[in-house]
Parts: C-alpha cells; sequence; structure tokens
C-alpha cells in the first residue's frame, strides 16, 4: 500500500520561493489559503465578493513584496491575514466608513437601533454585525466565527491579547444591544 507524499508545510513552500524564486510554492500557498482568507474578507464586509477578491488580490500583492520580513514568529496563515485586515480597514476608511474610536461616540452605538433588515435572519445578522465599529467586528469574527484565538488574534491586529479580550466583550454587547432593538423586549 502506497501513501501519497506529504504536501510541504508553509515554512518549506516559503523557503523555496525566497530562495529558488519557485511559483508553483507561492501558487500552493495562494490555493490553501486564499479560500479562508476571501471568508473572513467577506464576513468583514457585508458579504460582497468582488471587494473581497479584490482585497485579496492586495493582500496576496503586500504578502509576496514583504515575504522576506516574514520571521515565522506567527502561522503564515495568522500573517497573510494581518494583511488582509490592513487592506480591509484601508479599503474602509477610503470609502468613508470609518467609525470613530472615542467614547463619545461608541456610548452612542449602543443606544442607536439596529436598522431592520426585510431579508432572512441570516441578512439581519449580517446587517447588525456590519453596524459594528471595525475594531469590534474584526475580534468579534476572527474568534467566534474563524475561531482564532486571542494570542492569533493579538499577533494579526498588532494589539495585545487583553485588548482582543475586551474588544470580543464589547463587540458581543454591541451585537447583543443592536440585534434586540429597543422596541422588541428583547427578542427577535
Amino acid at each position: 500500500m502506497s501513501t501519497a507524499p506529504a504536501a510541504p508545510d508553509d515554512a518549506a513552500l516559503i523557503a523555496h520561493f525566497l530562495e529558488r524564486g519557485d511559483e508553483g510554492s507561492f501558487r500552493l500557498l495562494y490555493r490553501r489559503h486564499s479560500p479562508a482568507v476571501f471568508g473572513l474578507l467577506c464576513r468583514l464586509n457585508g458579504g460582497r465578493e468582488a471587494d473581497a477578491a479584490d482585497l485579496l488580490q492586495e493582500a496576496w500583492i503586500r504578502a509576496a513584496a514583504s515575504l522576506r520580513g516574514f520571521g515565522g514568529r506567527a502561522r503564515f496563515r495568522t500573517w497573510l491575514c494581518g494583511i488582509a485586515l490592513n487592506c480591509h480597514r484601508e479599503w474602509h476608511r477610503a470609502r468613508g466608513r470609518e467609525t470613530s474610536l472615542d467614547t463619545e461616540s461608541l456610548g452612542d452605538l449602543g443606544a442607536r437601533p439596529a436598522p431592520r433588515a426585510v431579508s432572512p435572519q441570516g441578512g439581519q445578522i449580517t446587517q447588525v454585525l456590519q453596524a459594528l465599529p471595525p475594531p469590534f467586528l474584526e475580534v468579534l469574527v476572527l474568534h467566534d466565527v474563524e475561531g482564532y484565538t486571542h494570542e492569533e488574534i493579538a499577533e494579526a491586529l498588532g494589539i495585545e491579547p487583553g485588548t482582543s479580550k475586551s474588544r470580543l466583550a464589547r463587540g458581543r454587547r454591541l451585537f447583543r444591544e443592536r440585534w434586540r432593538g429597543p422596541d422588541t423586549g428583547g427578542e427577535r
């Protein structure tokens, strides 16, 4: 009984690409990690696949340009997600949708009801998520949807694990407040 050879790990693929210019290694990294990063970007931008595809390409361009600086302290996907998150933030800011993080605006956010969607519940969840300030949305999606640990989130976002934990708690609270809304009696 023969077994197929094990696929090379990310470190070996990166080394082959950097040392030998092996495009096949880079393509394998791309195929291995793009679906997860694309999914993350779709969730962060409300399911707009065309925008997520553009952001994914930008993330890979930046990753290829800075791959020599990847020190292997984090998993490659965590590092790549950090780049993708930076691309998403820049895209978000360029469209004037960045939310201020001052405490006054955060207090207002919890008081406003989320807009009601006429679509199925999944669409309502997406709408409520998209109304969250980006720092809370990012941590909520990375932790609760993608399954990243607080340490991995901290590495990807360049924050402390404690900051990740507090943003997650705040994001969950804001989501619950917006999901319930003032006129629903706590039920949807």
